[in-house]
This record gives C-alpha cells, structure tokens and sequence, in this order.
C-alpha cells in the first residue's frame, strides 16, 4: 500500500494512516464509511468521515463491558449518508487507551481517550505540587502505551528563574524518561516546544480542575474554541470547564483530545505504569537478595540499603508502596468480579442445557 494514499486522505489531519487503512479494508467493502470520535454524548457521537462532521447514533457499540463503549478518539465504521439515523457500526482495534477505575464498587475502568501517543499532565504552579497526584497520573499514563509529557502551567506565576528551575527539577526526579516543560499561555513561553512535541500525532489532556488545560488547548489552537474559567485563589481548583472530551485539529500537525478536570485517578490495572514510574525502585529490587522480598525488613533488601544511606528518598518509597497496594486491591477486586460473572454465564448456559435436554426427551417420548 502507497504512503501518499493515506498522507492525502481527507482524514489524514486526524491522524489516518495506512495501518488504520488496512485495518478498515472489510467495512469499505460492505460501504461503510471511516470516521473518527471528536465527542460522545447521551447515546450519540460526533464522527469526523471525508464527507464532513456527522452525528451517529452509538447503539452498536455500547455493550456491556465499559471498556469496550464508544470513546473520544476511536476510530470507526460509520453508514453512509442516507441513513436516518446513522449508526456507528464497530470500532477499529484500539493502539492505545487511557484507563482509570471507576468510583463504583465494581471496580470497572472508565476509559478517558482512546489511540492516543502522548499523555500531556497539567499541572498548576498557582498551588503548591502534588508529587504523589504527578506519579498517580504518570502511573496511568505509561500504562496506556501513551508517551507521557508533565507541563507545569501557568508558569508566569513563578517569575524567580532560578525557583522555576527547583520546581522542574523536583518534578524531573519523580517523572523518570518524561520531559517536563514549564508552560504559560499568558506569556506564551514554552508553548512552542509543547506544540513541537505533540505535533504529528494524538495527545490527550490531562489534569485536575483549575489546572489550566482548556487555556492550554486554546493556545494550541491557536484561538479561544474552549471555555476558559478563572481558579479559585485558595485552592487553584476551578469549575469544570469542560464537560466532554473533544477532539481538536492543531494547525501546527497533531490531534488534542482535551477532556474533563479529573477529581479522582484511581489506578485500574496499571503495576507496569507504577513499575515504569518508580524504575529506580524496581532496579534497586532486582539487587535484593530474596527474589519476593518486600522491601520491609528483609535482611539484604537492596531497597531499604539505598533508604537508608539516603540515595531513595522515603517519600519516594511510600508513595510506590501506596500504589502498588491499590493496584493489587483493583486487581483482585476485577479479577473476583470476573469470576463472579463467568459463574454467572455458567449457570444461565447450565440451566439452558437441562432445558435442551427436557426439551428433547419430551420429543421422544
């Protein structure tokens, strides 16, 4: 397949490429159209195809299983125009997905945005640093298969360079292999390097309410196509502006999904994030003498040694040992809900069987 026949697609803006061409070779043949998720809302989404923005109604794709739901940034078969209304019919496999857990008992997972390369956290210099909150994200994030990138906002309120600098580097020591940019949509002073780094592909935004992420989309954009609504003085915490997750063209190449402030971030399924996170600690590990040692009290414990002469910092330690216990809580709880389903489906297909059966001695009788 031709690379130019892709790079000139009507899509090619959204991010179509000959992999997701060749992934929708089937629907083309059954007359279906590719489009992609710019928004999702009350039972219908918004699906950019080369004919234009259209609304599609989501009733196919909807199952049971949240993880599989319809999300911002997927890519999927649509019918073509006549159709009232139109369905969206399935979805392309997904590369990526961003995923926390619910606040539900069922432990389920929520998925934020969907084939996305880069996880851009927002975080606002108005308030005072959440390192655990900046691991938790980044956690997730690696998890996705996303490429995580920690933008410290509205960085015109720390006018002292050499603070500025302290700030980004305690960040750098919690983010290892991410880059870190201190950002001002005000001053505009690292919105290039941001724009440069998303460019070419699909990023989400990610952060807490107030963290300055619809004012940061907008000066992606280059023009004001997100609400923008000021903080809270005492706390840095805003309304949320954005109520949906949608999908925005950047005129300098790439896609944005921008989405809501995310009050909780819970883990859903993520030990390779918080490992990939905490690489320090896991390297240290593989020195312990004892193959399952848990860094408590165990006598040649490689992690306890660097706590101890000071090369791991403690809150380091405890903040990994927090995660990596919710973690394991979420895993076990999915993975008894599971079992818990598939008793289910065994007993409905048991009692299925002895009616086939009954069924078929009384045709015998």
């Amino acid at each position: 397949m031709q690379a130019s026949s892709s790079s000139s697609h009507p899509l090619a803006p959204y991010g179509w490429d000959e992999n997701w061409e060749a992934e929708f070779t089937p629907y083309a043949a059954q007359g279906l159209l590719p489009g992609r998720v710019v928004r999702v809302d009350r039972g219908q989404c918004d699906v950019v195809t080369p004919d234009g923005t259209v609304r599609a109604d989501t009733e196919f794709v909807v199952p049971r299983d949240p993880m599989k739901v319809v999300c911002t940034g997927d890519w999927a078969a649509i019918d073509p125009e006549g159709g009232d209304p139109r369905y969206v019919r399935t979805l392309l496999p997904r590369r990526t997905a961003f995923v926390r857990s619910t606040s539900s008992k069922r432990s389920e997972g929520q998925i934020l945005a969907a084939n996305v390369d880069h996880a851009i956290i927002a975080v606002s210099l108005a308030v005072e640093l959440d390192l655990g909150r900046i691991e938790r994200f980044l956690a997730l994030a690696w998890e996705s298969g996303a490429q995580p990138v920690v933008v410290l906002s509205k960085a015109d309120l720390v006018p002292d360079a050499t603070g500025l600098s302290y700030l980004v580097e305690d960040v750098e020591t919690t983010a290892p292999g991410v880059q870190v940019l201190p950002v001002s949509a005000t001053t505009g002073e690292g919105v290039e390097i941001l724009a440069a780094v998303v460019a070419g592909g699909t990023s989400v935004l990610l952060g807490q309410s107030g963290a300055g992420k619809s004012t940061l989309a907008n000066a992606l954009v280059g023009e004001d196509v997100m609400d923008v609504n000021a903080a809270r003085d005492v706390d840095g915490k805003g309304r949320h502006t954005t109520t949906t997750r949608n999908l925005l063209v950047l005129p300098g190449g790439g896609v944005l999904i921008d989405t809501p402030g995310l009050r909780g971030v819970g883990l859903y399924d993520a030990g390779s994030g918080v490992g990939q996170v905490f690489s320090e600690i896991e390297d240290l590990a593989r020195d312990c003498r004892f193959q399952d040692c848990a860094h408590t009290a165990e006598p040649g414990c490689a992690v306890l040694a660097a706590l101890e002469d000071g090369t791991l910092p403690e809150r380091r330690l405890d903040s990994y040992r927090k995660l990596m216990r919710e973690n394991q809580r979420i895993v076990a709880k999915t993975d008894a809900r599971v079992r818990a389903d598939m008793r289910r489906v065994w007993k409905m297909r048991g009692a299925e069987g002895r009616a086939a059966m009954e069924a078929k001695r009384g045709r015998l009788r």
